[in-house]
């Protein structure tokens, strides 16, 4: 079952019928029975599915918080761009590490809509985008959603000391999330596919993908964390970390079109602005 806000307000989406949803987007995760609450959206007609220019980000009062180097090929990113600063075993000891890293990313209006631009920072040199399976969390700690998250990133200022996240991580126009919400009950299978591709005028700049096989943190394990000592009343997003990084030599340039694409949510398009 899907869930889209878009202007016309919440639709429900099963089978390929869309129906409306008359509760808010905090009433549906704040709800004891979220998937009876949704399902209560088919004793009405159906109507049309939300095109682009419709949806809204699936979010309604909830932070955004985000996990780091919960792959591989991140933990091997952050060392390769904090060699020169001394902190490349810094990321290789949080790979290794009982606990996660955990970092909050976005307040609601700091989130992009689907189809909308995201930003890179005016004082960075090296940016990407970070495609992320994103976890919906109820107020109870229960992840009863997933959908899909854009982190976006600067890389140099990361590079020149870790305490430098909050700044590289947590701007305007800094997450992306959408294009839905999957709400489920069940764990997305290890095979589920995540794909990004970049294009730049009519090239394709970088693409790639990975499967949740390569996660090394269950979902379930990150969600605890977060929610220790630390109470949500709207729920919350958490992203999962990217198992996709460009190469040294690529960064964004203003215009990119990133499209974001996993397997059983949709794809998640975004434009730099």
């Amino acid at each position: 079952m899907k869930i889209y806000k878009s202007t016309r307000g919440l639709l429900v989406e099963q089978d390929e019928n869309i129906h409306p949803l008359n509760v808010s987007f905090d009433d549906l995760v704040r709800s004891s029975d979220p998937f009876s609450l949704a399902r209560t959206a088919f004793n009405s007609a159906g109507g049309a599915a939300p095109n682009a220019n419709e949806l809204l980000a699936p979010i309604g009062s909830q932070e955004v918080w985000a996990a780091g180097v919960t792959y591989f090929r991140s933990r091997s990113a952050r060392m390769e761009e904090s060699k020169d600063a001394g902190g490349g075993s810094f990321y290789d000891r949080v790979y290794s590490a009982v606990r996660p890293e955990l970092f909050f990313k976005a307040t609601a209006r700091r989130v992009v809509d689907p189809g909308a631009d995201v930003r890179i920072r005016s004082d960075a040199h090296w940016s990407v985008p970070e495609p992320e399976l994103t976890l919906l969390i109820d107020p109870r700690g229960e992840i009863i959603g997933y959908t899909i998250g854009n982190d976006m990133s600067s890389r140099d200022i990361e590079g020149e000391n870790p305490l430098y996240l909050p700044q590289a991580k947590v701007y305007d126009g800094s997450c992306g999330l959408g294009p839905c919400v999957l709400l489920s009950r069940e764990p997305l299978p290890k095979s589920t596919a995540i794909q990004i591709q970049i294009g730049r005028g009519q090239t394709k700049v970088f693409d790639g993908t990975t499967t949740l096989a390569e996660l090394k943190r269950d979902p379930a394990e990150l969600a605890s964390y977060l929610f220790r000592d630390n109470t949500f009343p709207d729920g919350a997003f958490l992203m999962t970390g990217t198992g996709i990084v460009p190469g040294d030599d690529f960064t964004l340039a203003h215009g990119d079109l990133i499209r974001i694409t996993i397997d059983g949510i949709g794809t998640l398009e975004n434009r730099v602005a």
